[in-house]
């Protein structure tokens, strides 16, 4: 198979959009189309849904992805560093990653990278915030809860963050009628919100009891004794671990978000950057 479908077909699957995309490899929208409309055939198989804005990849492009694009990645990465080598001491990487991330799963997964000499500097915050620093250039690449969506922005899908109702033992069994008290990250509950719709199909029917803009906050308030919380699973895992936190319910499908790497197009051709990118890819199946 002609391996530029293929690249054409990533870049797609990774910006989300035919538009960004061929502005990514540097072609018209139409080549692009025209290349998709081609392996679609080749593989026997639909692997967009076009929409209003955008396009959305179907099981099988998902599937498909995940096989080629550490190759073709890989393959890209020779190629720069053969054809564009570096000169000098390495540019610090600039990553964003919300806070609740950058101890679990973010320096975990760069060690390997620091000790072979690649510098890094992360800046913490919300997952929107970040991706407007993206968006501005302020940041080379940045770690998101939601799929962004921008011009020359390309986006790749990591893993399912599982979210768990978590409080400390006083708290179990758990009362969701409002006796028990609740904590989040803001006054309208986002992550509370997002367990009562996903797993009880209503909303919260009490206010947030504590409010703490830091979901490492909020972590310290459930494992005081506070109240209850919805938090990310490897964020309370070792609070779990040790039970100074209890699971407060176990649903059969917990909640979950798909975590991204968003890469601005320009910068992901810089070979320190491609390696942080590849390597969080790497490591995000045991996320």
């Amino acid at each position: 198979m002609d391996l530029a479908l293929l690249r054409t077909f990533l870049a797609v699957h990774r910006a989300g959009s035919l538009t960004r995309a061929a502005a990514d490899l540097g072609v018209s929208q139409p080549a692009v189309t025209a290349q998709v409309r081609t392996l679609e055939q080749r593989v026997g198989r639909e692997l967009f849904v076009r929409l209003p804005r955008g396009v959305a990849p179907t099981a099988a492009a998902d599937e498909l992805a995940r096989a080629i694009a550490p190759h073709l990645d890989a393959l890209a990465a020779v190629a720069h560093e053969t054809l564009v080598p570096d000169s000098g001491p390495l540019a610090a990487v600039r990553l964003g990653c919300p806070a609740s991330l950058t101890t679990t799963l973010l320096l975990p997964a760069l060690a390997p990278l620091v000790d072979e000499g690649l510098r890094v500097v992360v800046a913490g915050g919300r997952s929107d915030d970040l991706v407007a620093q993206l968006a501005t250039g302020r940041l080379d690449l940045t770690l998101a809860v939601t799929r962004p969506r921008l011009p020359g922005v390309t986006v790749i899908p990591l893993a399912d963050e599982e979210y768990a109702l978590v409080g400390a033992p006083r708290w179990k069994p758990f009362d969701r009628t409002g006796r028990t008290p609740l904590l989040d990250l803001s006054e309208n509950l986002p992550y509370i919100s997002l367990y009562w719709s996903s797993v009880y199909d209503t909303r919260p029917t009490s206010d947030a009891a504590l409010v703490i803009p830091d979901l490492r906050g909020v972590l310290d308030a459930a494992v005081a004794g506070c109240g209850a919380a919805v938090l990310p699973l490897p964020l309370c895992a070792p609070a779990l671990d040790d039970w100074t936190l209890v699971l407060l319910d176990e649903p059969e499908i917990p909640p979950i978000r798909t975590l991204f790497v968003a890469v601005r197009g320009q910068r992901a051709r810089s070979a320190a950057v491609a390696r942080v990118r590849d390597r969080l890819v790497a490591v995000a199946s045991r996320w």
